[in-house]
């Protein structure tokens, strides 16, 4: 897929068959926001792609104090596109209110679930070295995804939850297991590492180095009083 955004305010992000349109609105003037998403149908008509208008979402992010209560709907090919308070991102559940009560409630209790498969090899004597494993491949792994975009916005009460489940997973196992927060400062480390090194990458410009050259400082956009519309579409 090769369609780029007309409008400099508007983002188009591509993965397989998914594509999300990001507008960032500011005044009021959702023209450029909806002018992108005909421009993107007309695009997909064109290259004889159709748009799952079913499976489309929108998400309204709103940054102003006075939030307006309702807000003009969406339409592709005249269905009206179905608005949501959250939806699921590449394996991110993302709310509209930019908390992760909601993602870290569905993780903590797909984890918790597979915990069962976990007891049940504990009770066939299974050794520790690979019951460990198999907690990394099919825990740890549901726990930790993308872990670096989320982890540090999580509430106390979310993270608690979540080191519960490995506290769980440590007792059936009887091996020290690292922590969450552990787990999110080696992926932090590393990503950000990873970052540094590719000149390329989209984030290389949020780093800069301090005087000593030795340290990295890391300052994150801002976005106030404006509004964010987020709409994924599925091929």
């Amino acid at each position: 897929m090769t369609a780029w955004p007309t409008h400099s305010s508007n983002t188009i992000i591509k993965f397989a068959d998914d594509t999300t349109v990001i507008g960032l609105i500011t005044g009021d003037d959702e023209t450029a926001y909806r002018e992108e998403v005909r421009a993107l149908t007309s695009w997909c008509q064109d290259n004889n792609l159709q748009l799952n208008v079913s499976k489309t979402k929108e998400l309204i992010v709103d940054f102003r104090r006075r939030q307006r209560e309702e807000h003009a709907p969406l339409s592709i090919n005249g269905t009206t596109v179905e608005r949501v308070s959250s939806f699921r991102f590449l394996g991110v559940h993302i709310s509209e209110d930019l908390t992760w009560t909601h993602h870290t409630d569905f993780i903590t209790k797909s984890a918790r679930q597979r915990l069962f498969f976990l007891r049940r090899l504990r009770r066939l004597n299974m050794d520790s070295r690979l019951l460990c494993r198999f907690y990394r491949c099919t825990i740890e792994r549901i726990l930790t995804g993308c872990i670096t975009a989320w982890y540090s916005s999580c509430t106390a009460l979310n993270r608690k939850a979540l080191q519960r489940v490995v506290k769980a997973a440590q007792h059936i196992t009887r091996t020290e297991l690292p922590s969450m927060e552990d787990l999110y400062t080696q992926r932090c480390r590393k990503k950000a590492t990873k970052i540094i090194k590719d000149p390329s990458h989209p984030s290389y410009k949020l780093f800069c180095l301090l005087p000593s050259g030795r340290r990295s400082w890391f300052g994150p956009p801002k976005v106030n009083n404006q509004l964010l519309r987020l709409r994924g579409v599925e091929l």
